[in-house]
C-alpha cells in the first residue's frame, strides 16, 4: 500500500519508492501537514511541532485559554482565509451572508485503487496509482472540501487537487481556489523559477527564500512566455547531483499563481494554483468547483534526479495516444521558407526536396485558408483557399502522400480577425468589453471559448477540413494574450468565471479532437513556448518550444525547459542561417545538434541548400532515427550550464539500461591558445566498457564519468560535436 492511515494516531502517510508525505488530524479536527521528503517508515512526526504561546497569534475559539494552539504557525495542509492564519492561503469563500471566512475541519477519508480523474480537465492517469480523498467540512456553514491525492509509488510522484462543494442553502462565491500548499518547518531554501518573454522562454532563475512573499504567475489567459507553472524549492547547496529539492508542476494551461514565503517563525510555505486575480466562481447549493491538478516530485539527489522523475512520470502517466510510443515523423515546415507567399506548386517542390532528403512530413503553416494573405485578416474563416493552392486540400494532400510524405496543417482556432467573414457574422463571439474599443494583438482578437456555441462552431469548421483529406498532424497555435476579459454569455456576477471557463472550453475542443482523430499528431504552440505546460501535453505530446530557432539562443531555452518537461515534448527544428530572429550565423551541424534535443525537424527553404548541406541533412535524418529511442526515452543530463561561464554547453542522453549514451556539446566561447575543454559524463555503468561510434576507441564508464571527454580544439565559432557511446559485451 502506498497510502497508509494510522487510525490510533490519525496520521496519513503517502509513500513512494523514495519519498514520503505525511499529514495528521489533531485536536479539534485540524489537519496539519507534517512532512514531505525522503521516505520514512511508520512514524508520527508531529513531535517536531513546538506548541508554545508565541504572542499575538490568534487561537480558535474552542481552545479557550490554550494559547499554544494557533493556526498562525501550525504547518497546514490546505490553509483557509479569515480564520487566523495570515500566511498565503489556498481557499477564500464569500458566504451567503457576505462574510469571507471558511474553516475546513477533517470529517472523513477514503482510499481507492487507481488514480482519480478530473472531469473536463487533464490529469495524470494510471491503474498502478492509488487515490486518497480527505473530506473536510466547515461545521458552521456546511461548506465541504475534498482534498484529492494520487500516489504513483514506482514513479516517485504525488498529485494533488481539491474540490469545493457548496453545502449551504444559498449561493456562495469561490474567490480563491488553489491546488496545493506545502509547508516546511525550515527556511534555508532557495526558490527556482523559469521566467522569460516571447522568443526567450523559461530562463533559469534562483534566489534564496526571504521573509517576504515571492510570487510568479500569469494573467495572460495562458501559462505564458513570461513565467512557467513549474517551480522548485531546494536546500541552499543543492545542485545537479546533490541536495534536497522539491518540484511542483501545475497541470493547467491558463492563468496561474505560485507564491513562496518565509514566515515570522522561519517556516517556509509554497502555494500554487489558478490565478486568483479576476477569478470568482459562483456556486449554487450542491454545486462544486474542481481545481486543476498539481504534481509533486522530491529528490535528495539533486536536480538531475528530480528532472528524471518528472520526465518519466509525464511520459508514463500524462502523455497519451499513438504518438506517445511511436516514432514521430521528421518534418519540414514551410513557414520560414515561404511565409504567406506560397502556391500549391511551390509546396509540392518543397515536398519533392524533402522526400529526396529523407524528411517524412510536409507541414503547411499559416495562410492556407480564407483571405489569409497576411496576419491582418482571415482568422476564423477555416475554409480552404483553393484558388491559392490551385486545388482542393484533398488533391494537394494526395499528391504529397503520393510522394511518400505525410501531411500536416497549422491552425489557430482560438483567434479571429476583424477582417473575416466570421467576424462580420458574429462580432459578439470575440472577447471584448462592451463600450470599449479593446486591445488587439498581432492584429487579431480572441474568440470567446468560454461559450459552448463558439467552440462548437469553430470545431465544426476545423473538423470539416480534417475530414476532407489525410491530414496526420496539426500545429495548434495561439498568438496573443487575452485582454478585456468579458463574455456576453454570462451575467455580471459571473464574469469572474470567464478565464477558467475559457480553458475548459479549450480542453473540451482538444479532447474532442484527439478522440475523433486518434492517429493525429497534435503539436501545441503559442507564439512558440507561451503555453508550454502539462495541461497541453495531456492532449499534444509535443509543444513548439520557442519561436526563436537560433541554435545558440535555444541552448538556454531548452536548458530551462528540461528541468520540468521531458525532451520528447520539445519541438525543435533546424532553421536558416543567418537566423531569422537573431541574424546570427551558426554552423549547419550545430543547428542539428541543438534541434536533436527534441522532436526533430526543419524550418528553412530546402531549395537554398548547397549540395554539401543536402548531404548533411540526409545524414542528420538517419542519425536522428538511429538515436531516437535514447533521445526520447533516455535520461537527460545537463552536463554544463549555459549560465555559468563554461566555454561549452554540454548535455547527454543515457538509456535507462545504461547501454547507450549520446553526448552533445556546443562551443559558446572561443579562446586564444585555449585551455583543454573536458566534460564529465553522467549516468553510465562505471564497470562497463563503451565504444565510441565510428572508432575503435573503448572507454570504461568510470573513465567517461570521472575522467571525462576531451573536446577537440574548436576550429570555428559555435562548433558542436555529437558522440555516441554504446556498451560492448565482454568476450
Amino acid at each position: 500500500m502506498a497510502i497508509l492511515f494510522n487510525q490510533d494516531k490519525k496520521v496519513f502517510t503517502l509513500q513512494t519508492k523514495n519519498s514520503a508525505y505525511q499529514m495528521k488530524v489533531i485536536d479539534y479536527d485540524v489537519l496539519l501537514h507534517l512532512y514531505y521528503g525522503r521516505r520514512l517508515e511508520d512514524c508520527d512526526l508531529s513531535y517536531l511541532i513546538q506548541n508554545t504561546d508565541r504572542g499575538f497569534c490568534g487561537n480558535p475559539y474552542e481552545v479557550q485559554h490554550d494559547r499554544t494552539f494557533s493556526l498562525d504557525y501550525f504547518p497546514q495542509e490546505y490553509p483557509c482565509f479569515g480564520i487566523g492564519d495570515y500566511r498565503g492561503d489556498c481557499v477564500r469563500i464569500i458566504n451567503p451572508d457576505g462574510s469571507n471566512a471558511v474553516d475546513y475541519r477533517y470529517r472523513s477519508y477514503r482510499i481507492e485503487k487507481g488514480k482519480y480523474s478530473l472531469e473536463g480537465m487533464p490529469a495524470f492517469y494510471g491503474e498502478d496509482g492509488e487515490t486518497l480523498i480527505i473530506t473536510m467540512e466547515d461545521k458552521d456553514t456546511g461548506m465541504l472540501l475534498e482534498l484529492q491525492y494520487g500516489v504513483f509509488e514506482e514513479a516517485d510522484v504525488i498529485t494533488r487537487a481539491a474540490r469545493i462543494i457548496n453545502g449551504t442553502k444559498g449561493t456562495v462565491y469561490v474567490d480563491r481556489a488553489l491546488s496545493l500548499c506545502l509547508d516546511f518547518m525550515r527556511a534555508d531554501l532557495d526558490w527556482i523559477h523559469f521566467y522569460g518573454k516571447h522568443a526567450m522562454e523559461r530562463e533559469f532563475e534562483r534566489a534564496p527564500l526571504t521573509h517576504s512573499k515571492q510570487a510568479i504567475g500569469s494573467l495572460r489567459g495562458t501559462s505564458s512566455h513570461q513565467q512557467n507553472p513549474f517551480v522548485m524549492l531546494c536546500e541552499r547547496n543543492a545542485g545537479e547531483d546533490w541536495g534536497e529539492c522539491w518540484g511542483v508542476n501545475l497541470v493547467y494551461s491558463g492563468g496561474f499563481y505560485a507564491e513562496a514565503e518565509v514566515d515570522q517563525f522561519n517556516q517556509a510555505r509554497l502555494v500554487m494554483g489558478i490565478s486568483p486575480d479576476n477569478f470568482c466562481w459562483q456556486l449554487g447549493p450542491g454545486e462544486a468547483f474542481q481545481t486543476p491538478e498539481a504534481v509533486m516530485v522530491y529528490s535528495d539527489q539533486g536536480f538531475a534526479d528530480l528532472s528524471h522523475k518528472m520526465h518519466r512520470a509525464v511520459f508514463d502517466h500524462l502523455i497519451r495516444g499513438k504518438w506517445k510510443e511511436e516514432r514521430r515523423p521528421i518534418l519540414i515546415n514551410n513557414w520560414e521558407a515561404t511565409y504567406f507567399n506560397f502556391t500549391g506548386d511551390k509546396l509540392l517542390r518543397i515536398a519533392e526536396d524533402a522526400k529526396d532528403l529523407g524528411i517524412e512530413m510536409l507541414v503547411l503553416d499559416d495562410g492556407w485558408f480564407g483571405n489569409r494573405d497576411s496576419d491582418f485578416r482571415g482568422l476564423g474563416d477555416w475554409q480552404v483557399n483553393e484558388k491559392k493552392l490551385g486545388s482542393t486540400m484533398k488533391e494537394l494532400v494526395d499528391k504529397v502522400n503520393g510522394m511518400g510524405l505525410k501531411f500536416g496543417l497549422w491552425v489557430e482556432p482560438e483567434m479571429i480577425s476583424e477582417d473575416s467573414q466570421l467576424y462580420k457574422e458574429h462580432p459578439d463571439w470575440a472577447i471584448r468589453i462592451p463600450g470599449r474599443p479593446g486591445n488587439i494583438g498581432r492584429s487579431q482578437l480572441v474568440l470567446d471559448f468560454s461559450r459552448e456555441d463558439v467552440v462548437d462552431a469553430v470545431q465544426e469548421m476545423i473538423f470539416q477540413v480534417l475530414d476532407s483529406a489525410n491530414i496526420e498532424y496539426i500545429k495548434w497555435d495561439f498568438n496573443r494574450s487575452i485582454t478585456n476579459l468579458y463574455s456576453g454569455a454570462l451575467p455580471p456576477e459571473r464574469q469572474g468565471e470567464v478565464a477558467h471557463r475559457y480553458v475548459l472550453g479549450l480542453y473540451r475542443f482538444l479532447e474532442n479532437m484527439v478522440q475523433r482523430y486518434p492517429d493525429l499528431l497534435l503539436e501545441g504552440c503559442s507564439g512558440g513556448g507561451g503555453r508550454f505546460d502539462l495541461g497541453m501535453l495531456y492532449y499534444s505530446p509535443q509543444i513548439w518550444c520557442s519561436d526563436d530557432t537560433d541554435a545558440v539562443e535555444r541552448l538556454k531555452i531548452q536548458y530551462g525547459t528540461s528541468f520540468g518537461y521531458p525532451i520528447s515534448s520539445v519541438g525543435s527544428h533546424v532553421s536558416a542561417s543567418p537566423n531569422h530572429q537573431t541574424f546570427r550565423t551558426t554552423p549547419f551541424e550545430t543547428r542539428a545538434t541543438v534541434a536533436m534535443a527534441g522532436s526533430f525537424g526543419y524550418e528553412l527553404d530546402l531549395n537554398l541548400l548547397t549540395e554539401r548541406e543536402r548531404s548533411k541533412v540526409r545524414r542528420q535524418v538517419e542519425e536522428y532515427k538511429t538515436y531516437y529511442d535514447v533521445i526520447q526515452r533516455g535520461d537527460y543530463y545537463r552536463l554544463t550550464s549555459p549560465y555559468e561561464g563554461s566555454r561549452a554547453c554540454a548535455w547527454s542522453f543515457v538509456s535507462r539500461d545504461q547501454k547507450e549514451c549520446l553526448f552533445c556539446a556546443v562551443v559558446v566561447k572561443l579562446q586564444a591558445n585555449p585551455d583543454a575543454m573536458i566534460v564529465r559524463l553522467k549516468g553510465l555503468c562505471p564497470n562497463a566498457k563503451y565504444r565510441l561510434e565510428g572508432t575503435e576507441q573503448v572507454y570504461t564508464g568510470s573513465a567517461l564519468m570521472y575522467g571525462g571527454v576531451l573536446l577537440p580544439v574548436p576550429g570555428k565559432e559555435y562548433e558542436s560535436w555529437r558522440y555516441y557511446f554504446r556498451q560492448i559485451e565482454e568476450a
